[in-house]
């Protein structure tokens, strides 16, 4: 096939399609960008490099024959890529009013410059989440939803890095990352230049701008804000589930947000990796699943468990105590279990298991397993609207506020969607709503490295393998 997209080899594309990367130099990183958003053959189309590394960007343009400009000199000029790099200038951020003038600004320019960005052609982002004030502040996810009323908004890649940042609020993970926005002009894009409204597109709800007031939990701070877990062979009851996380992923976070007799929820068990988890770390393991299929199994997993066949030769107490009933999320009340301490779940990613034709479920299918959670009409994983899914969802985490204890934290395992072609932020959806309740604490990413790469879009756009799975952590 003819790469008619950029300059790379086939070789060269596959690597460049993972979500995440390390983050080593500048210099490397602006390479890979522009070489990878270029065209290979010659053109009068510019690249618009924003930001406060021109030197450098036009040292690589001039070594890989592009033409790069921080300026536009008139309305005819067609660019063919834009680069804009905001990370000094969002780490310099001590006010809210600074970020609604920073972000206005480079919206604004780039709406006067849209009709110039060669149709089809993209549009990149560097930029961080930071705190003020004890704060957080998604600032990555807020400009998103921004300029997804100007562009098409394709993806998101992270870029993980070895250096130890200062971040002010409690929960404070190791190491740091940052966000590479992708938006393309094309014909999905919103077109609402027209219509845009900077006041009412830079409304950050009050809740939002509230610090941190005091600290009720004392943080061992021992989770890094990205790493690499690479999860046990799945036992044979296990594979029965089409999407079980690993319960090494549920025990770092039960350890960070939790102490031992605290009680550990989990809304949508599966096959129980939550509750397993819970009483490995000597905490009492509370759930609810609603396919009594998936109840029954883990329900076994917790009993072998507790009263192993094969007593350990150390002979280990388990300490903690279990609760698990098959009911649905959505109608869990107080009086189903004591007070909780800790929510750790994972969603079903919308309907996308239903999807037909995915690899994964071919090889399910071909080993006669069980490719949905159920064939319910109340299952999340069969509502094919996607706000009605979401509307749902976050019902049943309004529901599971009213059951957490003050101070008591919540964790959600989720990522992004892309389902026919556009991106749909499901984790950043979730934060949006959630924040009206809980404090919003710092991300972390679990980044996984044993999947197959594919080459999606190759030769004609870019199209990310999502390989990273957003932890979202909140204190009640």
């Amino acid at each position: 096939m003819k790469n008619r997209f950029n300059r790379l080899t086939s070789k060269e594309w596959l690597p460049f399609q993972k979500s995440w990367f390390r983050y080593t130099d500048e210099e490397k990183l602006y390479r890979e960008y522009l070489r990878f958003f270029c065209r290979a053959e010659e053109t009068d189309e510019k690249v618009l490099y924003i930001g406060p590394n021109l030197k450098i960007a036009s040292k690589i343009a001039k070594e890989e024959n592009i033409s790069v400009t921080e300026k536009v000199k008139n309305n005819k000029e067609q660019f063919q890529y834009v680069m804009v790099d905001l990370r000094d200038q969002i780490n310099a951020i001590t006010s809210i009013d600074q970020y609604k003038q920073a972000i206005s600004d480079i919206i604004q320019k780039l709406i006067d410059i849209r009709s110039q960005i060669v149709e089809r052609r993209f549009l990149t982002i560097f930029i961080p989440n930071t705190s003020i004030d004890n704060a957080y502040f998604p600032w990555a996810w807020h400009t998103a939803y921004q300029l997804s009323n100007v562009f098409s908004l394709k993806d998101e890649k992270i870029a993980c890095t070895e250096i130890n940042i200062d971040v002010t609020s409690e929960f404070s993970p190791r190491k740091s990352q940052f966000y590479v926005l992708h938006f393309r002009n094309d014909e999905n894009a919103p077109h609402l230049v027209d219509d845009w409204n900077e006041s009412s597109a830079l409304d950050i709800k009050d809740e939002l701008l509230q610090p941190l007031k005091s600290k009720a939990h004392s943080y061992p701070n021992q989770i890094s804000s990205w790493f690499i877990l690479k999860p046990q062979p799945r036992k044979k009851n296990e594979i029965l589930h089409p999407a079980k996380y690993p319960e090494e992923l549920v025990k770092m976070h039960i350890e960070e947000f939790t102490r031992e007799g605290d009680y550990v929820m989990d809304p949508m068990s599966g096959t129980g990796s939550t509750l397993i988890a819970a009483l490995q770390t000597n905490r009492n393991a509370c759930g609810t699943e609603l396919s009594e299929f998936f109840a029954d199994i883990a329900r076994q997993r917790c009993e072998d468990f507790k009263n192993p066949m094969v007593p350990s030769l150390f002979g280990t107490e388990v300490i903690g105590e279990y609760k698990l009933i098959n009911k649905d999320a959505a109608l869990i009340t107080k009086k189903d279990f004591p007070q909780i301490d800790y929510v750790i779940t994972s969603p079903p990613y919308w309907d996308m298991l239903n999807m037909k034709g995915a690899e994964n479920q071919a090889k399910r299918i071909e080993k006669g397993l069980q490719t949905n959670y159920s064939d319910r009409d109340d299952d999340l994983g069969n509502i094919a609207d996607y706000q009605a899914f979401l509307d749902k969802l976050m019902n049943i985490y309004f529901n599971l506020y009213e059951l957490l204890s003050s101070g008591g934290h919540m964790t959600i395992i989720v990522k992004n969607i892309k389902k026919k072609g556009r991106n749909y932020p499901f984790a950043w959806d979730i934060c949006r709503a959630l924040e009206s309740r809980m404090t919003l604490l710092p991300e972390t990413f679990w980044c996984q490295d044993d999947i197959n790469l594919a080459p999606y879009g190759y030769g004609n756009t870019f199209v990310s393998n999502t390989f990273h799975q957003y932890c979202l952590n909140f204190r009640k």
